[in-house]
């Protein structure tokens, strides 16, 4: 668990899914300046923390901000954005009026389709992300 006074952004993932622990090596590998701490929520039966229970956690992508704002869904992508570099002009279009409950419609649909395209892509995506877990 992070310290008070951590300023990373911290990102709770389920890393017992193929394509969450794919996306989640993508951004690893970007964020050289270590400005994100990466937390895999399927390591423990426990909550993840007081405010976020492990099921809901594993059910839907959730950041906490450095000043412990939890963010989830979609606005939680353009936390992660923000601090990835060549992905910050993307973040910036968080401040346009109607994009993040867009991306929110647009991210529940995902989360409809996640359970078929772990099926579908799972195998493939086992390959790409062995030993990152």
């Amino acid at each position: 668990m992070r310290g008070e006074n951590d300023p990373r952004l911290t990102v709770y993932y389920d890393g017992s899914c193929p394509l969450c622990r794919a996306e989640i090596g993508f951004y690893c590998k970007r964020d050289r300046a270590g400005r994100i701490a990466f937390t895999d929520i399927s390591r423990s039966a426990d909550d993840p923390a007081p405010d976020l229970d492990r099921e809901a956690a594993m059910g839907r992508f959730h950041t906490r901000r450095p000043d412990g704002t939890l963010v989830s869904g979609a606005a939680g992508f353009f936390e992660v954005w923000k601090r990835l570099p060549g992905w910050r002009h993307l973040a910036r279009l968080s401040r346009i009026p109607g994009v993040v409950p867009v991306a929110e419609l647009a991210y529940r649909a995902f989360l409809r389709l996640r359970p078929a395209l772990v099926r579908l892509l799972g195998p493939r995506l086992e390959d790409r992300t062995e030993g990152t877990r």
